[in-house]
């Protein structure tokens, strides 16, 4: 045997082995649920007689038989490490780098499928058969590729690799490939929910629950039937009714039920598109069926999976599987717009019109399925499915206006002065009233929690809260110098001011710097905290008299707040000439080089905005994050003497978003075509430095 072992594992083979009779495989296989499904595949790869194929054939009977008599115990154990593996490794259909075999959506979920089917009956629909065979061929030929690329066992899909994946496989670029990935991760995913309802409920029949079966039926509607979980179609509901899958959709999720495989097949067959305009009931089920938030996001899926949903809404059929290849989202762009649905039933109670913020929040993102700018594309689209809908007038222009202007909020809030009456009155225009601001605030939530962990923080939320209100102040009437002005600097900071003595003092997750207003003072303090993996977040300043008033806040290092009492003692340092900060920022770069989770990092930009302010110009830098990256941006205002009045800093997954209110050495805004030229020639400069 060992020397069948050696040769494979010195060829980097993985290889599991285990020598012994058939009795005793056997008892092992009793014992363990990864030797028992291995057993279900045993087969000859080499024998020295008729006897040894004989009896390999004998140990693959024998263990099967096994696992059917046992297949109570090891449907339960089979049960729990699919969930603890789920839980690992997540999901195929929406990671950025997925596990094509273990996650799930994978090839071992396919395996499951078969163990399951060899302790039990047949649980496969012929319907499903055929996906899962194609979705299961799709990951096979990926993981082929993967490990001939690599030269070794990989079953990551790692960001680097999806391009030349996809190259092997034919297909005309990454994104095809992961939308491919997509598709077949929530095929088999899908499937084998399916499968593990019908297990369950088969085994409810046979177990002590079989005495309850029929008992829990019940008609929930003419032609629907809720049973013990499942919403089925009556053998007499009429599939001529254009409005049943609607009714069928919504009223299984109003019960936090899920559809029953036969009924859907038997919709697909025979439903038809609504009328055009949707008559008002069909329109108040779809509203209906999103109302119900999270129970909601099963039911499309089934639909979807069926081409049902695609029949309701042609526009959604490019959306499907879409990735959006970035750290940033975590999902499709499919799985975002119900996501953002299902957030915005939580805030219907804040809105006057709660129908069009949860229509408006599934297609708000609808043209990023499309070629294009996706905002542009999507007030097209959207102007289409809301007449489609039998929306009319104020209403369609509301929910074009929440496409429209669904980052108006967002962006504002954390890229611009809330102190500045520019920045007011600039969306007050935008929106025009008060019943649209509420829409897009409550759009603004459900968007960002349904885009990933990093879009919204208690910060975040905290400006677009303060945005909103302070607009809808102006919308009604009220004067914009009520609600602006005063904040910054406050009277303790106006008193650090005054006193004229230096001050670095570190407090929480604040840094305040006061010291001589000289050019280069922000860049040398940003530099610091980068040195010591401080992010900055956000920061305020404010000169007058030749002092100048910094204020940085930062997120969290290793869970707590900086070493401030190092910081003090850099910052003196720096601010005295006495270190080398972009030599440090250097070392710390080559140490610490961020990794991209991106497929296409932000190409570096500078945009100048002189309407927002009337005191400041606003310079808006995009570029892919790195080390010392605020620092070598406020370095290059520094060589230009550029005076910093506030910052607002956004990191958006592996890319940062910084704005820059500045104005000239003589505190002036910036107006002279030449002279922008040169900032922005020496702010794309020094981004592109690589320390």
């Amino acid at each position: 045997a060992e020397r069948v072992w050696y040769p494979l594992w010195d060829a980097g083979l993985k290889l599991g082995h285990q020598v012994g009779t058939v009795a005793q495989l056997l008892d092992v296989g009793a014992e363990n649920l990864e030797t028992a499904t291995s057993l279900l595949a045993a087969r000859v790869v080499a024998a020295s007689s008729a006897d040894g194929e004989a009896l390999v054939d004998d140990l693959a009977e024998r263990a099967l038989a096994q696992w059917k008599g046992r297949s109570r115990q090891n449907l339960d154990q089979l049960q729990g490490a699919v969930a603890e593996r789920h839980a690992r490794f997540g999901e195929v259909a929406f990671l950025l780098e997925p596990d094509i075999k273990e996650a799930r959506g994978g090839l071992r979920d396919v395996h499951s499928l078969f163990w399951v089917e060899q302790a039990t009956v047949p649980i496969l629909r012929e319907a499903e058969s055929a996906g899962l065979a194609a979705a299961f061929e799709m990951l096979l030929e990926v993981r082929v590729e993967l490990h001939r690329l690599t030269g070794q066992r990989a079953d990551k899909l790692l960001l680097e690799l999806q391009d030349d994946v996809a190259a092997a496989l034919g297909l005309a670029d990454a994104d095809v490939l992961m939308a491919e990935v997509s598709a077949a991760g929530r095929t088999i995913a899908w499937t084998g929910e399916g499968a593990a309802r019908r297990t369950l409920r088969a085994s409810r029949r046979r177990g002590p629950m079989k005495a309850l079966s029929g008992i829990r039926r019940r008609e929930v509607a003419p032609g629907l039937v809720l049973d013990d979980g499942r919403l089925e179609l009556t053998d007499d509901a009429d599939l001529g009714d254009p409005l049943l899958v609607l009714r069928y959709a919504a009223s299984a999720a109003r019960h936090d039920a899920y559809l029953q495989r036969g009924s859907l097949e038997r919709l697909a067959d025979h439903a038809e598109p609504l009328p055009v305009p949707w008559p008002a009931e069909a329109r108040g089920l779809f509203v209906d069926l999103l109302a119900a938030g999270p129970a909601a996001i099963p039911v499309i899926e089934d639909l979807d999976q069926v081409g049902l949903f695609v029949l309701l809404v042609p526009e959604w059929e490019p959306c499907r599987s879409r990735p959006q290849r970035n750290a940033y989202h975590r999902f499709t762009v499919d799985r975002h717009l119900m996501e953002a649905a299902a957030e915005a039933s939580r805030l219907v109670g804040q809105v006057e019109r709660p129908d069009l913020l949860l229509v408006g929040a599934l297609f708000h993102d609808i043209g990023k399925g499309y070629p294009g700018d996706h905002t542009v594309v999507g007030v097209d689209l959207l102007t289409t499915i809301a007449a489609r809908m039998g929306y009319e007038g104020d209403d369609v222009d509301l929910l074009v206006a929440m496409v429209e202007h669904h980052l108006l909020l967002p962006d504002v809030a954390t890229r611009r002065d809330l102190d500045d009456n520019g920045t007011i009155r600039q969306v007050a225009d935008a929106v025009g009233g008060t019943v649209l601001l509420g829409l897009l605030g409550a759009l603004t939530e459900a968007d960002s929690i349904a885009t990933g962990p990093s879009a919204w923080s208690n910060w975040k939320a905290g400006l677009v809260r303060e945005l909103v209100e302070r607009t809808s102040h102006v919308l009604g009437g009220g004067d914009v110098g009520d609600v602006v002005g005063g904040s910054f600097p406050d009277a303790a900071q106006q008193a650090l001011l005054d006193d004229g003595t230096f001050v670095v003092r570190g407090e929480g997750l604040e840094l305040t710097v006061v010291a001589a207003d000289r050019p280069g003072t922000f860049a040398k303090v940003a530099g610091v905290l980068a040195l010591n993996g401080a992010d900055v977040l956000g920061a305020s300043a404010h000169s007058e008299h030749g002092r100048a008033l910094s204020v940085f806040r930062v997120g969290s290092v290793l869970g707590g707040e900086p070493d401030w009492a190092r910081i003090d003692e850099q910052v003196n340092r720096a601010l005295a000439g006495r270190l080398a900060v972009a030599a440090r920022l250097g070392d710390r770069s080559r140490t610490y080089r961020p990794i991209h989770l991106t497929a296409r990092p932000a190409r570096p930009t500078m945009t100048v905005d002189n309407v927002s302010s009337a005191t400041a110009t606003v310079l808006e830098v995009t570029c892919p994050d790195g080390v010392g990256v605020l620092y070598r941006i406020t370095r290059a205002f520094a060589e230009l003497d550029l005076d910093i009045v506030r910052a607002h800093v956004q990191t958006l997954g592996s890319d940062v978003i910084d704005a820059f209110y500045v104005r000239d050495q003589f505190g002036a805004k910036i107006t002279d075509p030449e002279h922008l030229a040169e900032v922005e020639l020496s702010v794309l400069r020094w981004v592109a430095v690589d320390f």
